[in-house]
């Protein structure tokens, strides 16, 4: 059985936990009956003897199969990865939503998406990088009475996200403590203001409307500061073209929007000035969590 689940971005400036959209970059998880459990990583963390030794997908995987009543079986997992770790692209809601949905394939032969969502948010209390990962495309959720209440809107192939990915990884635990306990209310309102525009924007594409849409007083600033190089990658964006550049979840990457026909051009001034990062050329993702093979 293979379950792949997309690479995604959250907050997208002033949208913070409650925004997120996913992009074409897939990790894919396989598990068969096996009568020895083995771990074998390909890819992002193939290096990481930690994550053979205490697999956050087996340990979740393993706990849900048990409450369904599963708990005689031994499986060989391979994990092909591309979502690099601990960057802000949602490799962590891959690994969970991959583990529920696989959980949930085993025992009933099919995926509920609403109810791996909820069961998610056990593992993952913020829903804006879990619900892409599970529904793609551009998402806006909250959470009311332990469930996740959410709505999408698939992208369209007109836009393109180039993705600058640094050498070093930015705690999103530590970021946090970063932010203030209390906001203004000039600063809420700004923020409220830039995310409610940015739903529609993607509503109606009306992409011309991103670079103001993506604006935020909550997070970025406090987190760009611990890794002053993004406030370059953010300006080279913006000055070749993109839309809009905001840091992805809690960073240390960053997400560029653009129109297609600039991709391009913006990826070569990202790897020109940036040599030592990575930068990807993606298109997005609107189809989320999927069963590659039963």
């Amino acid at each position: 059985m293979i379950i792949s689940v997309p690479a995604t971005s959250a907050n997208l400036g002033p949208g913070f936990d409650c925004l997120g959209l996913s992009l074409d970059f897939r990790n894919y998880f396989c598990i068969t009956n096996s009568c020895l459990q083995t771990i074998d990583i390909i890819g992002e963390g193939e290096n990481f003897n930690k994550l053979k030794a205490d697999n956050v997908f087996v340990k979740i995987f393993s706990e849900n199969l048990k409450k369904m009543g599963i708990s005689d079986r031994t499986f060989a997992f391979e994990f092909r990865n591309k979502i690099p770790i601990s960057r802000g692209l949602g490799s962590s809601s891959a690994v969970i939503s991959a583990a529920l949905g696989m959980a949930h394939l085993l025992k009933y032969g099919k995926i509920d998406k609403q109810e791996i969502l909820n069961l998610a948010l056990q593992y993952e209390n913020h829903p804006d990088n879990i619900t892409p990962a599970i529904f793609g495309g551009f998402n806006v959720a909250v959470v009311d009475n332990g469930k996740v209440l959410h709505l999408k809107q698939n992208i369209s192939d007109d836009i393109r996200a180039v993705v600058v990915i640094p050498n070093r990884a930015i705690s999103t635990k530590y970021s946090r403590q970063t932010l203030p306990k209390k906001y203004t209310n000039t600063d809420s309102v700004y923020n409220l203001s830039r995310s409610s525009l940015m739903c529609m924007a993607f509503m109606q594409e009306k992409w011309d409307m991103l670079r103001i849409a993506s604006k935020d007083k909550f997070h970025q600033y406090r987190r760009m500061k611990q890794y002053p190089v993004l406030f370059a990658v953010q300006k080279v964006a913006l000055e070749n073209g993109a839309l809009m550049s905001t840091l992805s979840g809690s960073g240390s990457s960053f997400l560029n929007i653009c129109f297609k026909d600039d991709a391009q051009k913006i990826l070569k001034a990202m790897q020109a000035r940036f040599s030592n990062f990575r930068v990807l050329d993606l298109a997005f993702d609107n189809q989320g969590l999927q069963i590659e093979k039963e």
